[in-house]
């Protein structure tokens, strides 16, 4: 187990919902210097208030594309946490954009690591890899079942970390997040998730629309508990290997609508139910946290109703969407 104390860092997409999270971690954590890479489409500076207010923070506001750039900020870096990518939706709808970004990115980021010698890749794969579950819970050994182009991306992701750790050494672990949740989710992007979409209305007087009977379920784990997971991974020894992020609970969408709407004040508010929509329409999603746990140490520590109270109470400030 090595520590960031003193680390020089490079996050990918590090002012945007994950990243920036990371970065409070790392300054926290003591990380002497900390360069952040991001376009600013998905990502604010807002974001990046405390990390900036540190003086240990520089951004970079640059594509992950740019080769030259990538390599010229990777110099001396000691752990780089990958988090550039595009929403499911957004590599939907623009999908030689999206293989351009993940993948093109990716490698731009394992090219430049490589030949600086970086200590350790954290990236960021997804719960998307699995698809449709074939059991439940989902451990890191299910099939990929997926059947969209952002999760084919994350696969092919999550090869390539492996066939560079296979040509050159690099030294990596990924991580598969499951439905990360929090402050700082993209509230005025084109892509938002779900749970913003139903603040909104539920804000606006409006009942949250449901895709589906809302039967599906989802493994909810709060943004810092994922952060605090890309934090182990990059101070463990292990290497060359992929683990779930979750909470290993399973919610309803129609749970999550009772319990967002009680804490937006308005218990009673009653959701408008529209068919299914095309994209990602897995039923079920519950992982298997054994790994994680027996490998890094990792035990999720922010239940449900306690994170979505944070979530309302940071969506109610100026921060947020009021």
């Amino acid at each position: 187990m090595s520590s960031l104390q003193g680390a020089r860092v490079l996050i990918t997409g590090g002012a945007g919902f994950v990243g920036s999270q990371i970065a409070d971690k790392l300054i926290d954590s003591g990380a002497s210097r900390i360069v952040i890479l991001d376009n600013l489409i998905r990502g604010s500076r807002q974001n990046l208030a405390y990390a900036i207010a540190s003086e240990r923070v520089e951004l970079i506001e640059g594509d992950v594309r740019d080769a030259e750039l990538v390599s010229s900020l990777m110099e001396g870096v000691d752990v780089v946490f990958h988090q550039s990518a595009l929403r499911i939706t957004h590599c939907a709808q623009e999908p030689m954009l999206a293989s351009d970004v993940m993948h093109r990115g990716l490698q731009n980021v394992l090219e430049a690591a490589t030949r600086w010698g970086v200590s350790k890749v954290v990236a960021a794969s997804s719960a998307s890899v699995y698809g449709e579950p074939s059991y439940l819970p989902i451990d890191e050994g299910h099939p990929f079942n997926n059947r969209t182009l952002y999760g084919a991306l994350k696969i092919g992701e999550e090869q390539m970390l492996r066939a560079y750790a296979e040509m050159s050494g690099l030294r990596y672990l990924a991580l598969r997040p499951f439905n990360i949740y929090g402050p700082r989710m993209d509230i005025h992007g084109l892509y938002t998730e779900v749970m913003i979409r139903w603040l909104q209305r539920l804000s606006e007087g409006e009942s949250p629309i449901i895709f589906g009977d809302g039967s599906q379920t989802m493994d909810f784990i709060h943004v810092e508990d994922v952060a605090r997971a890309y934090l182990l991974a990059a101070e463990s020894d292990e290497t060359d290997d992929v683990f779930n992020v979750g909470s290993g609970t399973d919610t309803s969408l129609l749970e999550l609508c009772s319990f967002l709407c009680e804490e937006m004040g308005v218990p009673d508010a009653k959701p408008e139910f529209k068919p299914p929509r095309s994209v990602n329409p897995v039923s079920r999603r519950l992982a298997s946290t054994a790994h994680i746990r027996e490998c890094l140490g990792f035990e999720p520590r922010i239940k449900l109703r306690e994170g979505l109270q944070d979530l309302v109470r940071w969506y109610k400030t100026p921060a947020g969407a009021v």
